[in-house]
Order: C-alpha cells, then structure tokens, then sequence
C-alpha cells in the first residue's frame, strides 16, 4: 500500500523553508496538501468585535490562493474545505487512506484546542498527528534554556540567544511534488460568502498588502534595495511591513533573517538590519511566552492588576475609539488608519493603547480584542502579549513604566502631519 500524507496547512502559507513539507514529501509516495477555513476564525467575540475583520480575510484568500497556485507550478494543488478541521480532517484520512497528518504546532489556546480536537479524532482512527515547529527565527530545541525557565525580561532573553543559541539555515523549496488524486479540489469562497464587505483603498495610504508567498518575497527584495539605497543616509530606518507575510507564514523568518544578513557587507546597513532583527526576535519572545505562560495573557489582570476601569462608560469609551472619534486627534488619525487599511505602526499601536486604557479607562482586552479583527498582521502572541505588555498586565513587571503617551506622540508626529492626513 502507497503511503500518504496529509499536509494540513495553517500560518504556514508557503513552499521555502517549509520543514513540513520537505519531510511529507521525502516519507511519502503522495501527499494531500490541505487549508481549510474554520467559521470559527471568522465569528464574533464575547468583545462584540469579529475574530477576522475584512481586510485580514482579504489577504488569508490571497495568501491561500497563492499558496495553491505555488503548488500547481510544482505538480500538485491544494485542496480547499470550509468547516471545522476536526470534522474534515478524519473524512479526508478516511476517504484518501492517509497513514500520517503533518501540521505546524501553534502556541494560543484557540489555535492549539483546534490542534487537540483533531488529533483526538485521529487517535480513533489509529493515525498520528505529528507536529513541526516553523514559526520562529530560533528553533525552540537550539534555546539555551529549556521554556520553563526562558527570561522574562526581553533584553536578557535577547542577549542570550545572541549569544549561546544559532539560527539554522533554510529548509529549500520543493521543484516537485506528487499529490492524491482528488476529484474536486475545491475552491475559495469569495468575502461576501464570509459575510464580509471589500475594503476600498484608502488614497491616503502609500502601501498595498497583497497575500501570498511571492508576494511576500517580492516585498522583501524591495526592503534589500531599499536598505541599499538607504546606505548612503547614515541610521536611516525604514519601516519593512514584513508583518502580514510573517503572520500568515508566507514569509519564513529565517528567510528574512538571512536574505538581509547578505547586506552586512554595505555601509550604513547595520541600524536597519537591527530594526528588522529585533522585530524577528520580538515575535519569537512572545510565542515562546506564550508556550511558558499558556493563556495567561488572555485575562484582564493577566500577571499584576490591570488599572483602574470606568465600567459605567466603558462601552461608549470603547465605541468612541474604535470609530476615531474620541477628539484626541492623534489617537483619532491612528484608528482612522486602522480601520482603513489594517495596518499601523509599532509606535502608533502603542500610542492607541495607552490612550484607551489610561485616558478613556477602558479594559485592555476590548482593545486586544479589536486589534485581532482590524490587524492585517495579527498573530495571538504578539497581539496579546505586546496589550499586556502596555496595560502593565505583561509578565515583566520590570517593564510597566516604560510607556509615555507624551513621549509616543512626539515620536509618532512630531509636526502634526500625521494628524492632519489621517483626520476623519
């Protein structure tokens, strides 16, 4: 009997340095690669907020699409589902005579549930779920410490793994592949089918995400040029957007890792190889909090107390800042970006946050919770982690008085342009 895998794809929307993959293909006569859309990623949440605002499920569709036509110019294709992957998974195993499913292990109580679920249904059916780990820059087994005993403080788990731990090279793209023969592979439902609305773009915004592998790639090569024209004006950075591609796994963070490793040889290289350096170990710092902590970072006064809570007027706060229009002008322009294009910087996230939570005294977690809907690059634990982080609820306590809103808003607008193009 032919052996076959079942490639169960998740946040892992690509071919390069795909371990999973490379390894379904090595062990198996055949593999069935698979993405399946859970409803349950795109219902509402007990914040009266929607798990995956439109945007976001714009750039999932691309990022799959993408990922099948990769697989097409390789031999194969992808076989698309809509329902809960612990009904459909077993079905396929059945109906295909699957021996083993592959999948990426995620870290946040959603995502690893779903995990369980599935590998619960296949136990009855006396086949193995196996996990791969391809979500980090730093393989959890090359750590210098096992989880459990990880720092918390960031810049001495930073300093650490600079130093005692390696980052591994790139896993190739496959040029080949044989899959099942499926009758009907399926297709993607458009975003009115998701009970969504397109966004139209925004004529204030400079930037387009486009889902996908080579999109992301694409985008990537851009940053490398940039940095290389940017080489002449000393310590300029430049803001990479690499975030949506990392969050759907269309872009491996090894591959950036390395791809802007290359540019060490040119001058005036080195603060942007460190800004996007730092971003890559910040996203690994919480997944790897997440992994010690579990779900800790979900409740309101996570590992301290949150402050104080203006409960009588917390939904109309809440309402007034979601929409931008609280009458802080800044904040406003910020969620006026946020909602028009699903992207904000680092600076601006935080500047919103500590807005809603210290000025309008409303609970951290509702404004988690509307980031999760509106973020193009969402990813449960740098989402939930960085809101702890600022509500003063993180799990370094060390850190709680770092965040200045004065401070934030001199470094996001210094001379009031921002505010100005982003006025509702």
């Amino acid at each position: 009997m032919s052996k076959k895998i079942l490639v169960w794809f998740r946040n892992d929307l690509r071919l390069h340095d795909n371990e999973m993959l490379i390894e379904a293909i090595a062990k198996s006569d055949a593999i069935l690669p698979v993405y399946i859309l859970d409803p349950r990623l795109f219902g509402e949440t007990k914040y009266g907020t929607l798990k995956t605002g439109n945007i976001r499920a714009q750039f999932i569709l691309e990022s799959v699409s993408g990922l099948r036509y990769s697989l097409k110019q390789i031999g194969g294709n992808l076989l698309i589902a809509q329902g809960n992957p612990e009904e459909i998974i077993p079905q396929l195993v059945q109906e295909y005579e699957i021996t083993e499913v592959y999948h990426h292990r995620e870290v946040a109580r959603e995502e690893t549930h779903v995990s369980t679920l599935v590998e619960n249904a296949l136990w009855k059916l006396r086949v193995n779920l196996k996990h791969f780990i391809g979500h980090t820059l730093y393989n959890k087994e090359d750590l210098p410490f096992p989880i459990k005993d990880i720092p918390d403080a960031f810049n001495q788990f930073k300093k650490k793994i600079e130093r005692d731990s390696i980052i591994k090279p790139c896993f190739l793209a496959p040029d080949r592949v044989n899959v099942a023969e499926v009758i009907d592979w399926g297709s993607l439902p458009t975003l009115a089918q998701l009970n969504l609305s397109p966004q139209e773009k925004d004529e204030r915004s400079d930037f387009q995400f486009t889902g996908g592998e080579a999109d992301g790639l694409s985008h990537l090569q851009k940053v490398i040029v940039a940095m290389q024209q940017a080489a002449s004006a000393k310590n300029l950075i430049l803001a990479s957007k690499l975030s949506a591609w990392l969050a759907m796994g269309c872009l491996s963070p090894r591959k950036v890792y390395w791809e802007i490793k290359k540019m060490e040889g040119f001058p005036n290289t080195k603060a942007m190889f460190n800004h996007i350096l730092l971003g890559l170990l910040w996203r690994d710092y919480y997944r790897f909090m997440f992994k010690k902590y579990g779900n800790r970072f979900f409740h309101p006064n996570g590992f301290g107390s949150q402050g104080l809570v203006d409960v009588e007027n917390e939904q109309e706060n809440f309402a007034k800042w979601k929409n931008g229009q609280t009458g802080f002008v800044v904040v406003d322009a910020v969620m006026t970006e946020l909602n028009q294009t699903g992207f904000v910087s680092n600076i601006a996230r935080q500047t919103a946050a500590l807005y809603l939570i210290n000025n309008l005294e409303v609970s951290w977690v509702f404004g988690a919770a509307y980031f999760e809907e509106k973020l193009i690059d969402y990813n449960p634990a740098s989402n939930w982690g960085n809101w702890a982080n600022v509500a003063g609820v993180g799990n370094d306590q060390k850190s709680k008085s770092v965040f200045d809103l004065d401070k934030n808003i001199k470094s996001l607008d210094p001379k009031g342009n921002y505010a100005l193009t982003w006025a509702s």
